[in-house]
């Protein structure tokens, strides 16, 4: 399926590295140009070279994404490079397991400034852009919103937020033509979980301590799956939906858990 994305200028924060590279390889195979905005130059850097090889226009930008300033240098460039912005992917953070038990009011409000509000700045910097070619925004939040996972009071909160903002923006940017979503993963394996296993005494016995309980295929989503669904959401295939929550998880949150092993 052609989605149509060809030439269409795409931002992604954090999009060196885990879901955010693969939305970017996902984006680039469909040939859109994808703006990787964030903190890692080497790997941005090298990721852009493997595109440019290809013959694949493509940039990287750093950006501290919790410094507004660095927010409005990142989306002034990409404009002033390409002339347009048609889509947005907010995708940068980190679970930092600031809790309520063991964390502390400036431990929240640094996860907060971390993890929430450059979604806000990057989608009302990018908006002029959008509103010029009715584009679309795609925030990527976590199960942790809905589920919980216990020692992470900061994160999900941010990521609940995430939720809200995407039906809030959906309604106010409706009269724009702007469509706004949301794709929620369970277990993705990026660097940054594999990190948070190598901190277990046994991480393969973790890992199957919690692949067990994914019902579809009792394994972890790829993050070329989460790619797929946000290329889905920006392209106009998706074109009459908006405000909406695409789980992809292996059905994790929705299916009861009890039945993973199980025969369906």
């Amino acid at each position: 399926m052609d989605l149509g994305l060809k030439d269409q200028v795409i931002i992604v924060t954090g999009g060196s590295k885990g879901i955010g590279e693969g939305v970017c390889r996902c984006l680039a195979q469909e040939q859109a140009i994808p703006v990787i905005v964030g903190r890692s130059p080497d790997e941005g850097g090298l990721l852009v070279e493997q595109f440019k090889s290809q013959g694949i226009n493509a940039s990287y930008i750093f950006a501290e994404l919790a410094d507004l300033k660095d927010c409005e240098a990142a989306v002034k460039q990409t404009a002033a490079e390409y002339g347009r912005i048609n889509g947005l992917v907010n995708n940068a953070g980190a679970n930092d397991s600031v809790g309520l038990e063991k964390g502390s009011p400036e431990a929240f409000q640094q996860s907060m400034q971390s993890n929430l509000y450059h979604y806000y700045y990057m989608a009302q910097l990018c908006l002029p852009w959008l509103k010029k070619f009715k584009g679309s925004i795609v925030n990527i939040s976590s199960k942790t919103a809905l589920t919980g996972q216990g020692g992470t009071s900061a994160y999900a909160a941010a990521k609940g937020a995430q939720l809200a903002l995407t039906r809030e923006w959906a309604v106010e940017l409706l009269k724009y033509q702007i469509r706004v979503n949301a794709v929620v993963p369970a277990e993705v394996m990026t660097p940054l979980y594999q990190k948070w296993l190598s901190g277990f005494s046994n991480p393969d016995q973790k890992l199957a301590s919690i692949t067990k309980n994914i019902p579809l295929g009792n394994r972890m989503t790829t993050k070329e799956e989460m790619a797929s669904a946000v290329a889905y959401l920006l392209s106009n295939q998706a074109s009459h939906i908006t405000g909406q929550f695409l789980f992809v998880d292996g059905g994790y949150v929705h299916l009861d858990r009890a039945l993973a092993g199980t025969e369906l």
